[in-house]
């Protein structure tokens, strides 16, 4: 009785904290970059509106009408100095019903920061998503000096799956449509915001779009595929079209694809993605069923025109690295789907929080390198490129000796399970 009285109560304990649903954790283990910064953080909520866009999820054989996309953004953004951390966001489960309570850091419509220009960073959630999926990234990233725009694509959020041919036209134009606006503001975030030195980073279907939005085109088997709309809506992300060569955009320094999908289905080959030329980051789980990790590393060793790293969660599937921690409520089964949605967040090898610190370390080295040219940074990048093989050998005062070659930034026997492979451009 006493062993079962003591379980409830420490259950009754835990409760609240599960119910906080943070996403602003970072763990003692966590490698250094993973910290947050110095900057408190504002975050505010704003609404564009692409006018006269084809509607490809209405879209028939019988013809397609135009329509006004209204794309709603989560802007953070570095906050004036005695900005009070912390706040909350309401957002929607998998399910597309269930309303969620997430806790961060930052404060809702803080006044921004006084001075100084920061580098924009675009984020383009999955299919299906939305702008909060990945606000643990967002905020981390934020508190070291950079605005960022996390993206509600329309057809492709919980609440709003539309049919699949408009997420594979419109994620790359959605991504540079909201570049442009978040680069044009002329209000106090406007004020702040260095829009000709920019990053994406995409997840899944948002990696898709990155990697069309950087120059790598369709090919024709995939138009021609069963994924492709009807109308032929898809030949404007065409490898070789006219449409294609002016999306890519030189404000944009550095892509990271999380995930991509694509390669797996023969989206692209190795000619059209050798057409991209921005410094590029792959993250994947080592056995990604829903991408192909086999895939993912085509991209990697198909990128030719770029240098570009691919990092690897073993052992992790599509999960890794960019869903926030599974909030509480996506434990239960949901009557809509008729699962708990807690497998759309988490993964059943690695801990959440562990692979969202290990990510914030590795892109954060990657912005600050290319973005705010941070040469310092390249030596996170440098690295052996299995972790298994890394040797730790310091003095007490944690200098490295002639043989160590443990990963930068990672404390003693924390850099294990993980890959880090880096190519150059024209190899």
């Amino acid at each position: 009785m006493t062993r079962i009285l003591l379980a409830a109560s420490a259950a009754l304990c835990a409760a609240p904290a599960l119910a906080e649903n943070r996403i602003d954790l970072v763990r003692p283990d966590a490698p250094e970059l993973a910290a947050h910064g110095d900057h408190a953080v504002g975050v505010t909520t704003m609404r564009f509106t692409r006018e006269e866009v084809p509607d490809v999820a209405r879209a028939s054989e019988d013809g397609v009408e135009s329509y006004d996309r209204e794309i709603t953004v989560e802007v953070w953004y570095p906050a004036a100095r005695g900005t009070a951390p912390g706040g909350s966001y309401t957002a929607l489960l998998r399910d597309g019903v269930t309303e969620v309570q997430l806790q961060g850091r930052a404060a809702r419509d803080a006044d921004p920061a006084a001075e100084g220009e920061f580098p924009l960073v675009l984020v383009s959630h999955g299919y299906p998503g939305n702008r909060f999926l990945m606000s643990h990234l967002a905020e981390n990233i934020a508190t070291k000096g950079y605005v960022v725009a996390s993206v509600d694509h329309p057809d492709s959020t919980y609440d709003d799956m539309g049919a699949f041919g408009s997420t594979l036209v419109n994620r790359p134009r959605d991504q540079a449509f909201v570049l442009d606006r978040m680069a044009g503001l002329e209000d106090e975030i406007g004020a702040i915001t260095d829009g000709d030195t920019a990053a994406v980073i995409g997840y899944s279907m948002g990696g898709y779009g990155a990697l069309i939005f950087s120059g790598a085109g369709l090919t024709e088997d995939f138009r021609s595929s069963r994924y492709a709309p009807p109308q032929e809506l898809l030949e404007i992300n065409a490898h070789g079209a006219d449409s294609m060569a002016d999306l890519p955009d030189d404000r944009v320094r550095a892509v990271v694809a999380i995930g991509p999908w694509g390669r797996n289905r023969d989206a692209w080959d190795a000619e059209s993605l050798s057409a991209i030329d921005t410094p590029l980051m792959l993250i994947a789980g080592g056995v990604d069923d829903v991408s192909g990790y086999d895939a993912i590393r085509s991209i990697f060793e198909e990128t030719t025109g770029t240098e570009r790293h691919l990092f690897t969660f073993e052992n992790a599937n599509h999960n890794a690295a960019a869903p926030m921690p599974a909030p509480t409520e996506s434990w239960e089964v949901s009557e809509t789907l008729g699962y708990a949605p807690f497998d759309h967040y988490a993964d059943p090898v690695w801990d959440t929080t562990r692979m969202n610190n290990v990510t914030q370390h590795f892109v954060t080295a990657f912005l600050d390198l290319h973005l705010k040219g941070d040469a310092a940074k390249a030596d996170y990048l440098d690295l052996v490129p299995d972790s298994a093989d890394a040797v730790w050998d310091r003095a007490e005062d944690g200098t490295p000796n002639e043989a160590d070659s443990y990963w930068a930034g990672f404390p003693n026997r924390t850099a294990r399970g993980l890959r880090f492979e880096t190519l150059p451009a024209g190899e």
